[in-house]
Order: C-alpha cells, then structure tokens, then sequence
C-alpha cells in the first residue's frame, strides 16, 4: 500500500507547456484579439464620434497594420536573439498603452499614431508567441496546441461583442472613448501575467517538448550546439517564399471581413447595435474551435489538406456576405467564417516549426508573416475606398471571396509536403 505522499508524488504533474500554451492564448487575445479586432466593434461609434469617412475608417486599421507589417520580421529575429519572454513582454506593454492614448486622441491624425503603435505591439507580442509552440510542442502535437493558441483571437470577439455595446449604452456619445481605455486596461494585465510566468524553452526549466519524438530530441540538440543563426536556411527557401503568397491572400481577405463585418451588418444589413454585437460574439464563441479542428485535421492528414478546407469555405463565406443582404445569407456566412476564422496562423505557425525547427520558427513566421501584413494593410484601406465610391462593401466582400479562393486555395493546391531544412 502507498502511502498519501507516495500516491501524490506519483500523481501525474501539469507540464509547464500547458501552463505556457494558456498564456500564448492570452498573448493572442490581448494583442490581436482586443487590439486589432477590439477595434471592429467600436468602429460604427468612433466613426460617428469622428465624423471619419468610410476611407478614413479604413485607413485607421490600415495603419495599425502598417505597424504591424514594419515589425514582424523584427520581432522574429529578436526573439530568436534574446528570447521570446523579453519581446512579448515589452510588446504587451506597448499595446495596452497605446490603446489608452488611442481613446484620448481627438481626432483623426492623433488617432492614425495611436493604431499604428497598436500595431507595433501586436507584432512584437504575437510572432514570438506562436512561434513558441514550435519550441514547447513536438510535431505531431504542434497543430493542435498552435490550433489552441489562437483562440485567443476568438476570446477577444468573445469579450469585446458584449462588452462594447454595453459601454456605448452607459457613456453615449463617449463610449468608444471607454471602450479603449478598457481594453487597454486588460492588455496590460495580460503584460503582467506574461512578464511573471512566460518561459522561453523547456529546458530553462529541465524539461522536455509536449509530445516530442526521439529524432525530434536528436535534431534540438543538434540546433542548440550550432554557433550561430543560419539564416540564409530561411530567407533563400523556396516553401518560405510560396507560404508567404498563400499567408498575402489570408491577409487580404479575412481582414476585409473581420473589420468591417459589424458596420456592414448594422449599416446594409439592418442589424441594431446589440444584435450586430450578439451575431459577433456567437462568431467569436464558434470561432474558438476553428485552430483546434484545422490544427487537428492538418496533424492527421497534413498541412495542405488544412489550408484547403480552411481557404474554399472561408472564399464561399465572403462571397456569399457579399452577395446578399437577407439574415440567412449573413448568418451563413458567419458561420463558415467562425469554423475556419483563425486556422490559418495555426498553420503557417506549425509549418514554420515543420520546415525551419524551434529555433529559427520566430524568424521564418516573422518573414511569412510580412506579405500576410502586406495584405493585411491593404484590404482595409482598399475596401473602403469601394465603399465609398459605391456606397455599399457588397464589391469589397466579393474581392476578398475572389482572392481566398484563387490565391489561397491555388496556392495550397501547389503546396509540396514540409520538408525539414535543418
């Protein structure tokens, strides 16, 4: 028989790389999840309080992708230079702060900074943060756990759909005001939680990666005994370069959708502010799934397949948004979108892992991750420039369908199965 403090030193413990997983969760939702898609559901009020046109509104979004674009190659290398515990760290500090400045500026210039260094943050604190998964989790847990990770997005349309409207309730005319300085507020304790309990790589704390092979070990240690960063490995790979095309179409297109989805809906749509927040934050419940499943199924049947699936129904989604204004079209629409929302980081994090190891993931999703930013910035912008000339987003929507299908999912189509550089 055992005794009771035999049978709890027995006990199974928590590996630290869940722990590390919940926080790159957080990460994920106090940088994109409130910082880029907070912004969606205070647009309609900040517009107002404004007087921004639709190409102003769109430019605002634009430049905090701007400031993301300018960053993640950065945030990559210096992750993989000093570690990704310093860069999320500062980087969570910078987003919550400059969302705070963001509610006090204005008008329209001071506003432009405030998104812009958002955007700064959001890099610094997300690039580093999903390329952690490639250093806590062995490959055939990696899509799942990058799967897990992006919830974060999800958690923030999560918090954000009711708790928007209900600021706007309470302050009028300043709500999108407050609406900042709250999800300043919460980015800042995510900066706190990640500061004190972040750890860069397993073996600072004497362990292993979740689920990772005996040859996954040998080829660590080969990467931990290398003298330097080879990056030429990196910028000079044929895959990288064809994963950054298919990375542009999700740029462009989910972003179109995602920031402008709760104006269209209120404005063409003829949803109340509370209803267009509920449709949202049912988005944001299904859409935590939507990295688990692809994750999952990119895991079984590999990454190709996921990005496939992900690209054909997310194009079927922004087509149909723009096709039809009736409820069942739009209630369609966001139902594709939830199931697939944010799969395709997932993904793009776990093949950097698959193709370039732990250790140069950081600077090979940072580069990827530049013409996801390229698209990025320049769907808002365009999209409402098309709004304005043609008073509607139905044409945005229906480009941005056109392009996740043919760059997308042409892309995938062409995609070889990772192969390992290192």
């Amino acid at each position: 028989m055992k005794t009771a403090v035999e049978e709890v030193r027995a006990a199974p413990r928590i590996h630290y790389g869940l722990i590390v997983l919940a926080l790159i969760v957080l990460v994920v939702f106090g940088s994109l999840g409130l910082g880029r898609f907070g912004y969606t559901s205070i647009l309609p009020a900040m517009q107002d309080g404004l007087k921004l046109t639709n190409t102003q509104a769109g430019e605002l979004q634009s430049w905090n992708l701007v400031g993301y674009l300018v960053t993640v190659v950065l945030a990559g290398i210096l992750a993989a230079r000093y570690g990704p515990r310093v860069i999320i760290s500062v980087s969570l500090f910078l987003v919550g702060a400059a969302m705070l400045a963001t509610g006090l500026f204005p008008f329209f210039d001071a506003a432009r900074g405030g998104r812009f260094f958002t955007g700064i943050g959001n890099a610094g604190a997300n690039v580093p943060a999903m390329a952690l998964v490639s250093a806590w989790f062995g490959a055939k847990r990696r899509g799942i756990a990058a799967g897990v990770a992006v919830a974060g997005s999800s958690v923030g349309l999560m918090v954000t759909g009711p708790l928007i409207p209900a600021i706007l309730n309470a302050y009028g005319a300043e709500g999108w005001r407050v609406s900042w300085y709250a999800l300043g507020a919460l980015s800042l304790v995510v900066f706190v939680l990640c500061a004190l309990l972040l750890r860069n790589r397993p073996d600072e704390i004497g362990l292993k990666p979740v689920g990772e092979s005996a040859q996954e070990g040998i080829q660590r240690d080969a990467e931990k005994r290398a003298s330097a960063l080879d990056w030429g490995l990196v910028y000079r790979s044929r895959v990288l370069w064809h994963l950054a095309a298919i990375y542009f179409a999700f740029g462009f297109s989910y972003i179109i959708y995602s920031t402008f989805f709760v104006r269209y809906v209120m404005k063409e749509a003829n949803l109340s502010a509370s209803a267009a927040g509920a449709l949202w934050l049912q988005v944001g419940v299904v859409s935590t799934i939507s990295g688990f499943i692809w994750g999952g199924v990119s895991d079984r049947w590999g990454r190709r397949v996921g990005l496939l699936g992900v690209f054909a129904l997310q194009g079927i989604a922004y087509l149909v948004f723009g096709m039809s204004h009736d409820l069942v079209a739009v209630y369609f629409s966001a139902a594709l979108f939830a199931l697939t929302a944010w799969s395709v980081p997932a993904l793009m994090a776990a093949l950097s892992g698959d193709v370039f190891g732990a250790r140069l993931a950081p600077a090979a999703l940072g580069l990827i991750t530049i013409a996801m930013g390229v698209g990025q910035a320049i769907g808002p912008y365009l999209a409402g420039a098309i709004a304005d000339a043609t008073q509607s987003f139905a044409l945005a929507f229906i480009g941005a369908g056109l392009v996740a299908l043919v760059i997308g999912v042409g892309g995938s189509l062409t995609l070889q199965p990772p192969q390992s550089v290192m």
